[in-house]
């Protein structure tokens, strides 16, 4: 099965969940410059966060990264995590779940 969105085309602010159903979570982020997520965490994930355009202010618990559009960054869910945009910002978030102790003797 092939599943295809437009990113533009998905309307929910600020976080637009691409393929609900589907495995690994992907998330379109757009935040107005000044805006901020609250910090949260998702303790069972891997994280890839791909900015498409702005500057972020990448907050992992509590330590700030600067993230300019182009930008990858890959962390660990566990972290407390709060992105702040620099800018208008949007970036596609990919949260995949962590291997379990069987997966990684593979």
């Amino acid at each position: 099965m092939v599943l295809i969105k437009s990113l533009q085309e998905l309307d929910r602010k600020p976080h637009a969940n691409a393929f609900p159903s589907e495995e690994p979570k992907t998330i379109r982020l757009t935040l107005s410059e000044g805006e901020h997520v609250e910090p949260h965490s998702h303790p069972d994930r891997n994280i890839v966060l791909y900015l498409i355009s702005g500057t972020l202010e990448l907050r992992l618990d509590g330590e700030p990264h600067q993230v300019s559009e182009g930008d990858v960054v890959h962390f660990d869910g566990a972290q407390d995590i709060s992105p702040v945009a620099k800018s208008d910002s949007t970036a596609l978030l990919v949260l995949a779940s962590k291997p379990t102790s069987s997966e990684k003797d593979v």
